[in-house]
């Protein structure tokens, strides 16, 4: 086995690799990935409203 074929064997891989995670990316939460493509549309009423962050201080 010489070097050539170690990386036509390796570039496969990694395509392969990508194609499954794009595949299980995109087949997930599909509504999650929409509302998040809307949110520069959305008017500050339709927005989640923010929690405030509570400081601690630890001193």
């Amino acid at each position: 086995m010489d070097i050539t074929t170690l990386r036509s064997i390796a570039t496969v891989l990694a395509f392969l690799a990508l194609i499954g995670v794009t595949v299980w990316t995109l087949g997930r939460n599909k509504k999650g990935l929409e509302e998040a493509a809307n949110l520069p549309f959305a008017d500050e009423d339709d927005m989640p409203s923010k929690q405030p962050v509570e400081k601690s201080n630890h001193e």
